[in-house]
């Protein structure tokens, strides 16, 4: 077993650590297909072996060979490190900065068996979320962050650590790309090669900035979401006896189970991989599994008439579950299913993140190698099939929505009738969430805000719960009853949280705010860390699927309809602007949720030590953070977004927002072209 000094001290060459392989304690990710040319195979070999000196390159040539013929990538298993992969107390790391422990420790987390997907092959979540592309980066980050001084910033490139640069006090510590692809080659094929290269990695969100909270963030967000589709599909915030039907039960949306029983309402998951349902089920998440339609549907029925909150897992494939739910509507005239979505890694469907139906995930899996045409094609009319029998029980009063995985996006590219007539190209036939559900929330500024205790202790995160939810009563008198319910919302969430068991790796929080209460309560963490009531330092971060971080035209944007949908500058501004306006560390990424190529993504972590030098970092960053992506809404034609920014100015005088004028007259745009 290492310790974390020995983690922190380079790469283990002498001697080399033994090679163990894969264990066969943890999942593993799919066996991915690069294609690679006999020369490309050269070049991922020469590029792998370029972290080694040569003394050891006749030893770690043909394990590496090895594991690109079997796996499509070499993750260089010999390196995993011996100690238990977790988040220590930030005082355990032999460090020169407590910024750079903080960085250490989350991500360490990311890679906690508890929390990452598939731990040994360094995926976060999504199926393909990186934390790095081989474990020799992992060693060389480590020993770089413990190197570090405050006059220093690591540069990593999807997944690569560049080195330590020179900066100041003032700059990131840590500066973060991932899958920086010229556009023209930035395709889903061109990335399988690339990454098999070792040249350029999949950062999912929080996966490669080292900011996943485990399922917790998204468990929120799903919370959220249902409450607020019950507000808006059926005209109620009591979700008792109402069914919610979604899929998928891994990294991000082993979240749903929780969510639905916090939600109040009945959630009906599909998953094939019996590790993740078992996975739900210990951690208290999921109540039930069963395998037998026959048994769902039953109790389904029990669960509708006695109103009683559950969730329950259904091992097969969710295109069985839907199209049973068809027939027995058709059979009895009774529909079991008020809402639904889909929570499968869509973004990547030819590659483990749809399992055809018909097939065992081990068939897939033997067939997404094997095959992969044959496989593409019966994904393909898998999703039709899904779609169908939504369409049939959507034309029953069922309420459907698209939770941005692209579910609707590749089922269009597959044929389904996903088309809406006279839509534009991030339209469908069933809204994305962030349409009919949480757009609105982003206009008012509000998203995933976290923060983590890096004491590791739980008295630390309970009282940060205290100081989050005493913020919010404060600031939420005298706001609009739109507001007030996002804040009610979270108080409750927050206030609930402890007996829900929502932590899984750090002593992390998460809940949904707007700019006055992000910065209100990072503020008053700080002052708390200042006076002894918290023992060590936060990291405060969010998610990148927040109201600046992510320009996505299929999730995060999707209710803009200026045009500039398809346009990233709102991302990369972020980045930016949160890089020289304090933050510990920041990320750009290509592709995140909805997949690569679809996205530009950022996001940025921020340590609160109790000094006046975190609380003004805090002012200064968290106000652009959400502002800018608040006055992009507006500038779009979003009458809360300019609401909301007009408030802003009035509230902070150095902010100057260009206004949108909207036109009057939308005939005079037809009289205009006739001429």
């Amino acid at each position: 077993m290492s310790s974390l000094k020995e983690v922190c001290g380079g790469l283990p060459l002498n001697p080399l650590p033994p090679n163990q392989g894969r264990s066969n304690r943890v999942p593993h990710a799919p066996v991915r297909v690069p294609n690679l040319t006999p020369q490309e195979e050269k070049l991922a070999l020469r590029n792998a072996l370029r972290y080694f000196p040569p003394a050891v390159h006749e030893v770690l040539a043909a394990e590496f060979a090895e594991e690109l013929r079997l796996y499509g990538h070499i993750y260089m298993y010999r390196f995993c490190p011996g100690i238990p992969m977790r988040a220590y107390p930030i005082n355990s790391y032999p460090c020169k900065t407590k910024q750079a422990a903080a960085v250490m420790l989350m991500i360490m987390n990311n890679l906690d068996p508890c929390v990452a997907q598939f731990p040994q092959e360094l995926v976060t979540y999504g199926g393909n979320g990186q934390v790095f592309s081989n474990w020799a980066q992992f060693w060389l980050v480590m020993q770089f962050l413990c190197e570090m001084t405050e006059e220093q910033t690591l540069v990593m490139y999807s997944g690569h650590p560049v080195g330590l640069f020179p900066s100041h006090r003032d700059a990131p510590r840590v500066v973060i790309t991932n899958g920086m692809v010229i556009p023209n080659y930035s395709s889903r094929d061109e990335y399988e090669k690339m990454f098999a290269l070792g040249i350029t990695m999949y950062g999912q969100m929080t996966a490669g900035s080292y900011c996943y909270i485990g399922p917790q963030g998204i468990v929120h967000g799903t919370v959220l979401t249902v409450l607020n589709a019950g507000r808006r599909y059926l005209g109620s915030s009591d979700l008792g006896g109402k069914v919610f039907v979604t899929a998928g039960l891994g990294g991000m949306s082993g979240a749903q189970a929780k969510a639905a029983v916090i939600a109040g309402c009945i959630g009906v998951i599909a998953e094939v991989d019996q590790a993740p349902l078992k996975k739900r089920h210990e951690q208290g998440w999921l109540m039930e599994i069963t395998s037998d339609l026959d048994r769902c549907i039953q109790r389904i029925r029990d669960a509708r008439m006695k109103k009683t909150p559950l969730s329950l897992g259904y091992h097969g494939n969710v295109v069985d579950l839907w199209e049973r739910l068809v027939r027995e509507y058709d059979t009895t005239g009774e529909l079991l299913v008020d809402l639904g979505s889909d929570q499968t890694s869509c973004h990547n469907p030819f590659s483990g993140g749809y399992c055809p139906v018909g097939l065992t995930e081990q068939e897939a899996g033997q067939l997404m190698h094997s095959e992969p045409a044959r496989f593409r094609s019966l994904v393909q009319e898998s999703l039709r099939r899904h779609i169908a029998a939504i369409n049939k029980l959507a034309d029953k009063g069922l309420f459907f929505w698209d939770y941005g995985n692209a579910f609707l996006l590749e089922a269009k590219r597959a044929g389904a009738d996903v088309e809406k007539s006279g839509a534009g190209k991030t339209e469908f036939k069933y809204p994305s969430y962030v349409q009919h559900i949480m757009g609105d929330i982003f206009s008012l500024g509000f998203g995933p805000f976290r923060w983590v205790c890096t004491s590791g202790d739980p008295e630390d995160l309970a009282t940060t719960d205290v100081i989050a939810s005493t913020v919010l009563e404060d600031i939420g008198k005298g706001v609009s009853d739109l507001v007030r319910q996002q804040y009610d919302d979270n108080i409750r969430w927050i206030r609930e949280a402890g007996k829900h068991n929502m932590v899984v790796g750090s002593q992390a929080r998460i809940l949904y705010s707007d700019q006055k209460g992000r910065v209100s309560i990072a503020l008053a963490i700080n002052t708390a860390i200042a006076d002894g009531r918290i023992k060590a330092p936060v990291v405060i971060s969010r998610d990148h699927h927040d109201v600046s971080g992510t320009d996505s035209p299929f999730r995060e944007t999707s209710n803009i309809y200026d045009g500039s949908a398809f346009c990233a500058d709102m991302a990369v501004q972020n980045f930016v602007g949160d890089a020289f306006r304090g933050a510990t560390w920041v990320a750009l990424h290509n592709g995140g949720g909805v997949g690569w190529g679809e996205v530009t993504n950022g996001g940025f972590g921020l340590v609160l030590d109790g000094s006046g030098d975190a609380a003004r970092r805090v002012t200064m960053m968290l106000n652009w953070d959400v502002s800018n992506g608040v006055a992009r809404r507006c500038w779009s034609g979003n009458d809360k977004a300019y609401e909301t920014i007009c408030q802003t100015m009035r509230e902070h005088s150095d902010l100057r927002v260009t206004l949108p004028h909207s036109v009057a007259d939308e005939g005079l745009l037809d009289r205009a072209l006739r001429h």
